[in-house]
């Protein structure tokens, strides 16, 4: 092989190292440096194929009364009119009313103080825990009253305990003198010498429905309130 043959394919080599990187750090492929997570881009076949966006509609006039504040802050007639659409246009009242969840337990109103949470969460803890008779009501002096099974005062005097207002059960016919007279802002309890139940935040708590329903939890118009004597807890 003639020396102008070996210089030549010396020089072609040459060439194909450096179109490669091999031979130029210049021209050497270097990785990007991602922080990971890396989230690659969207396939460009996806992004064709979704619709252009809608053309917004024109923006109608400003009402005065449901304009929002300079602070970014909605308006007072806004904030009215949001509740109305939430709570079927009984704002102000409705926002107080507790709601029955889809496992028979109640949905604690986001304005409950903090001793109505607590009364709620404990009425939720044996809202669907059978009925026995003398259940929660303890079996010996001294021993703790929690239980597998409830009666109608047992139930309530658990949930009243929770709030701070008991050291013990009560029977039905003591629910019906304790506490204050009449009806509460949150809780109203409905007693005689045999039973007792109580409205909270616009549910009953009532052992009688809860063979039907499998929990406490029950409407409060669906029985009759006559013959009950009417307290309520202090403050509650």
């Amino acid at each position: 092989m003639s020396p102008r043959v070996v210089a030549l394919g010396l020089l072609l080599v040459a060439v194909a190292l450096t179109a490669c990187g091999g031979a130029s750090d210049a021209a050497r492929v270097r990785a990007w440096n991602v922080a990971a997570p890396y989230l690659p881009p969207p396939d460009p076949a996806a992004l064709a194929q979704r619709a252009p966006a809608a053309t917004p509609a024109p923006a109608r006039p400003a009402d005065p009364q449901t304009t929002a504040s300079s602070t970014g802050a909605p308006s007072d007639a806004q904030v009215a009119a949001d509740l109305r659409e939430a709570f079927g246009g009984h704002a102000g009242t409705d926002v107080d009313r507790a709601a029955i969840d889809a496992d028979g337990l109640a949905i604690i109103p986001t304005t409950a103080p903090r001793r109505l949470v607590a009364l709620m969460q404990a009425a939720n803890d044996v809202a669907r825990k059978p009925y026995v008779y003398g259940g929660g009501h303890g079996r010996n002096p001294g021993e703790i009253w929690t239980d597998s099974a409830y009666d109608c005062s047992g139930s309530v005097s658990y949930a009243l305990a929770a709030a701070g207002y008991l050291d013990g059960p009560l029977v039905s016919g003591a629910l019906a003198t304790w506490g204050d007279p009449g009806p509460g802002r949150w809780v109203t309890i409905y007693a005689n010498g045999g039973h007792a139940f109580m409205v909270v935040a616009g549910l009953r708590f009532d052992t009688s429905g809860r063979q039907i329903t499998g929990t406490r939890w029950q409407s409060a118009d669906a029985r009759s309130y006559a013959g009950f004597s009417v307290r309520h807890p202090p403050g509650l």
